[in-house]
């Protein structure tokens, strides 16, 4: 495929967007593409202050951007419900929701406000409490689009069936692959679904590849450790800002379609431009994604409405 850069990307005047986690890494640069080609931008992020910091720098470059800013903690699930009960109020539609926040490789066990362990309470179960929860909202759009961040982790992930959240022996680097296997399994099952139902709905899964974002430096690592993964990735991998390109082709894209999976296109998925992406064959059982579906609806207590 030719080189794909944010700059491809068609018109995005009209629609309006809601990116997780967009105070850095993927997300802003996610932000700033969809901005700068003029859609309207919800920032839903869970610290309200690094978020109108981010909307700032993105006006000084566009200063015809808009841009919103609105809390939403995804390691809570009375948080989600208000963010979408909110938006439900007061936008017309949402024509696309993108999935980005998320959590890496945390050295100890953290729990949920609700009880879950950390990475996989944010990067899977919140995002698929606030995709059942905006369904409605996104309902209203002619084609609205859901494109949740995986990654090329899921490779390593198994699911704990019986110990999602690890409280019996906890590995951060199982949690986090496991995790984004889950987002994986997810959106497939999502993309399922809305075919079954002849839904409007798109899921469309992507991966950034090994992109340089904040998730190491977050991590809670210890120096040396952080201080090996950043050199990693600068010689491997590449930047934030081409790690969101695939992510933004899933969400424009006239021929990014419901179930496709993208990331990029180079040696092992690591770096490059956009491409379709592999599903590692225990990634496609759809067996695993409806159980997993069962399990979501189950720990946070609510059922994904219909679709169409």
């Amino acid at each position: 495929m030719p080189a794909w850069t944010h700059n491809d990307m068609p018109d995005q005047t009209g629609r309006i967007a809601v990116v997780t986690g967009a105070t850095s890494g993927l997300g802003t640069w996610c932000a700033r593409g969809l901005a700068a080609r003029g859609a309207e931008v919800i920032l839903a992020v869970r610290n309200t202050e690094k978020g109108e910091a981010t909307a700032r720098s993105l006006r000084s470059q566009f200063p015809m951007a808009k841009l919103s800013v609105r809390e939403l903690d995804l390691t809570s699930l009375a948080s989600i419900w208000h963010f979408a009960l909110r938006a439900s109020d007061t936008l017309p539609r949402i024509d696309l929701l993108l999935n980005n926040a998320g959590l890496g490789l945390q050295p100890r066990r953290i729990e949920t406000e609700d009880g879950f362990e950390q990475q996989f309470g944010v990067n899977f179960l919140g995002h698929f409490a606030l995709t059942a929860r905006m369904v409605p909202t996104l309902l209203r759009a002619p084609a609205p689009r859901v494109v949740t961040v995986a990654s090329i982790a899921h490779r390593r992930g198994t699911i704990s069936w019986a110990d999602p959240n690890q409280e019996n022996r906890y590995s951060g680097r199982f949690g986090y692959n496991q995790s984004k296997l889950a987002c994986l399994m997810f959106a497939l099952e999502l993309a399922a679904r809305a075919a079954e139902q002849h839904s409007r709905l798109a899921s469309i899964p992507a991966h950034p590849g090994l992109a340089l974002t904040g998730m190491i430096a977050a991590s809670g690592l210890p120096q040396f450790t952080q201080s090996l993964g950043l050199l990693a990735t600068r010689i491997l991998g590449q930047s934030a800002e081409a790690g969101s390109w695939p992510l933004l082709y899933a969400a424009t894209m006239p021929d990014a379609k419901n179930g496709d999976y993208w990331g990029p296109d180079g040696i092992k998925e690591i770096r490059g431009n956009p491409a379709p992406a592999t599903v590692w064959p225990h990634a496609r059982n759809r067996a695993d994604w409806q159980r997993l579906w069962t399990m979501a609806e189950s720990l946070t207590k609510l059922t994904f409405p219909a679709l169409a």
